[in-house]
């Protein structure tokens, strides 16, 4: 199954690419790997503010990161122009908004590692680091950069 047709059965639209809050490019290619830029979470258009373990439970964490999975999709498609020339996610970087006593960070992360691999199957599945932060740009709660290996 082709990856847009896997977006359309998951009832997934995918966003254009975010304008950088700061001085930094979205994404870089340089040979086959494309290395995109911390996304973070948003809900309802703004920023998904909170702290792990201090006021948000897990689950909200890992609707977080699989909606920032979905935001760095578009980026993705926006740097390579199809999403079908994804040959595989090589790694996530996920930090986690969380109070000092938090431990589920890999858990949060499931959110967005566990959308991946059911749009690109086996291409999907990839290494990662998931740790909490004390905080993250305009309070949000996971904040993830990707890096994909592509078609040439």
């Amino acid at each position: 199954m082709n990856v847009y047709d896997k977006l359309a059965q998951m009832q997934i639209q995918l966003p254009g690419p975010r304008v950088p809050a700061a001085a930094y490019v979205p994404f870089v290619q340089t040979g086959p790997l494309v290395f995109l830029s911390g996304h973070t979470a948003r809900k309802d258009g703004l920023p998904w503010v909170g702290q792990l373990g201090s006021g948000l439970i897990t689950a909200e964490g890992q609707a977080a990161s699989r909606s920032v999975a979905i935001d760095l999709l578009g980026t993705l498609q926006a740097a390579v122009g199809d999403l079908n020339r994804v040959r595989r996610i090589v790694k996530l970087t996920c930090l986690i908004n969380s109070s000092p006593s938090y431990t589920e960070h890999h858990l949060v992360a499931n959110g967005a590692s566990e959308l991946l691999a059911t749009v690109f199957g086996e291409q999907g599945h990839h290494c990662r680091s998931a740790f909490g932060v004390a905080q993250i740009p305009h309070g949000a709660c996971v904040e993830i950069e990707l890096i994909a290996e592509i078609a040439q």
